[in-house]
């Protein structure tokens, strides 16, 4: 049997199957093994656990899309605050001053002047 590549999700058709196999061992009244790993009960549990795990992932994953909506709305309120800091500076200290370079702005006197294009004369 080739080795189990555990870093991979199982496909949900897979777990479906095995869930399926598992309700469908419970008809059998007469399974009975000496694996342990095999056993109804270690069957049971092993279920159990990977509900649990799969409803705790599902909580986090709610939490985790809380959180990142949350950021989000921070970061553009941040950039809301910034934007507006920087009309304020201009209009308080000029468009061509220290003031605005500091917080960013380019000076309107280091602007490049728009240039004309030479019109290609046609011979």
């Amino acid at each position: 049997m080739p080795t189990q590549d555990k870093t991979r999700r199982l496909p949900s058709q897979s777990i479906s199957q095995d869930i399926t196999s598992l309700h469908g061992l419970q008809t059998v009244s007469t399974y009975d093994t000496t694996r342990a790993d095999a056993s109804v009960a270690n069957l049971l549990q092993a279920y159990q656990d990977m509900l649990t795990q799969q409803q705790a992932e599902t909580e986090k994953l709610t939490l985790y899309r809380a959180a990142t909506d949350s950021a989000r709305l921070a970061e553009w309120e941040f950039h809301n605050a910034v934007l507006a800091m920087k009309e304020v500076i201009r209009g308080q200290y000029g468009s061509d001053s220290d003031e605005a370079q500091a917080v960013g702005l380019k000076k309107k006197s280091e602007r490049k002047r728009p240039s004309r294009k030479k019109s290609v004369a046609m011979a």
